[in-house]
């Protein structure tokens, strides 16, 4: 009978594997086109894989923790719905193709129940083959993070390991090594009281934690502040509101006209659209603009409009409002927070008036908005000073100072803030 291979999918040009998580579909299981098989994980995003065929899991061929390259097959599904083989056997008879795959499945066995046993104290990712080898040489923490990676952002390949062994204890020999990372803070045995609760953090917490940490150690922060008066734009807002939604279905927010003003502004400041890779600086030439989105389960994740200078503001509506809504319903594709090259966080959606959040590496800027307020202002007039009520904001920028110094990013946040403050309140979408 004829059978369909479903393979690992490709989830964005720079994903090369991704992680089962759940399988929802077993060995002997009935599906039907358009199924969910199973959850899979990447570093940027979960997504869920459907069955492109109706038929019978036929093979599963990688467990649950599995690492699984891009293409590779991870299950069979009959589509004549003859009795099918065990996993085990399935497997089996799936491994034995190719070396490459039986160095996969050997990884694979390998792979520890709990996803964070591969993450140390120094917050280094250690795979379960590069584990069985430390184990097996009796490697020192120490000395496993003394290794230099070779591998994607650094990480730990088993050639790095073996390398290092053949070097070790040589009196001449250079390990290919380097200082050992440090943790931002040392561990401490924390004391539980009467009453606590402990809640072990989800992937998706850990990488944030991860990626917040390496920001602080890696780039010096420093913030600067503005307040803007939006009274234009916040009239205008108000005036085209309730329209645009009977018209568009769509809500209309500030923070499309906020990404509009740094997108223009980024142009005029090509420094702050940049990254740093050791001593060289990299300009952007698209601008890639993340926006920080609260998830229901707490955490955040940050969708990207891409080339945002040359989007119309009812372009950027739109575009924005989509990225909103599949982040809060799980269904960003992996390209769609990918290659962001300067983020905004909205501070005001929970009506703080400023806050200095952490550079997204490997950026070298993030903008914080605060909340739009009535406040009394002076306003110079030809007829003399008046106090007058006003719709102000506070708008602070983070910026790495190893390659933005104060004068640029200065004058990148007042450019911002000047942008906002003569808004055009006559404009239509």
């Amino acid at each position: 009978m004829a059978s369909y291979n479903i393979v690992m999918p490709k989830m964005g040009e720079s994903i090369q594997e991704a992680t089962i998580t759940r399988w929802l579909k077993q060995v002997g299981d009935a599906v039907e086109e358009d199924d969910v098989l199973l959850e899979i994980a990447t570093d940027k995003v979960d997504s869920e894989i459907p069955s492109p065929v109706a038929g019978k899991i036929e093979k599963v061929l990688f467990p649950e923790g599995a690492k699984v390259p891009v293409g590779e097959t991870i299950a069979v599904i009959n589509l004549g719905g003859e009795s099918p083989v065990t996993t085990d056997e399935a497997a089996e008879q799936e491994k034995s193709k190719s070396p490459s795959a039986k160095i996969q499945k050997e990884e694979s066995v390998r792979q520890p129940s709990d996803a964070s046993s591969e993450f140390r104290g120094s917050g280094r990712f250690y795979s379960p083959l590069v584990q069985s080898i430390e184990q097996k040489e009796k490697l020192s923490q120490a000395e496993l993070d003394a290794i230099k990676g070779s591998g994607k952002e650094g990480r730990v390949r088993k050639q790095d390991v073996l390398s290092y062994l053949e070097n070790r204890g040589k009196p001449d020999g250079k390990a290919s090594v380097t200082e050992a990372p440090k943790p931002a803070v040392t561990p401490s045995n924390v004391q539980l009281m009467p009453g606590d609760e402990v809640v072990v953090m989800d992937r998706i917490r850990k990488m944030i934690a991860e990626h917040m940490v390496y920001s602080k150690q890696v780039s010096p922060h420093v913030a600067n502040f503005v307040e803007a008066d939006v009274t234009h734009l916040a009239h205008w807002r108000n005036r085209l509101k309730d329209d645009f939604q009977r018209r568009e279905k769509q809500k209309l927010t500030f923070m499309p006209v906020f990404i509009e003003a740094v997108a223009r502004a980024l142009k005029e400041f090509p420094g702050v659209n940049a990254s740093v890779d050791e001593d060289k600086i990299i300009l952007r030439r698209e601008v890639n603009i993340g926006i920080a989105v609260a998830l229901p389960s707490g955490n955040l994740i940050v969708p990207v409009i891409r080339n945002a200078d040359q989007k119309s503001l009812l372009g950027i509506i739109m575009e924005l409002n989509r990225l909103a809504g599949d982040a809060r319903a799980n269904r960003l594709k992996p390209d769609d927070i990918q290659g962001g090259t300067f983020t905004i966080s909205n501070f005001g959606t929970f009506r703080n008036i400023t806050g200095t959040p952490i550079i997204n590496q490997p950026q070298v800027a993030i903008l914080a908005t605060g909340t739009v307020e009535k406040k009394p202002a002076v306003l110079e007039t030809p007829d003399g000073d008046v106090i007058a009520i006003r719709h102000k904001m506070i708008l602070s920028l983070s910026y790495d100072h190893r390659v933005v110094d104060g004068a640029l990013g200065g004058a990148f946040l007042r450019r911002i803030a000047d942008l906002l403050e003569t808004f055009d309140g006559e404009r239509t979408l």
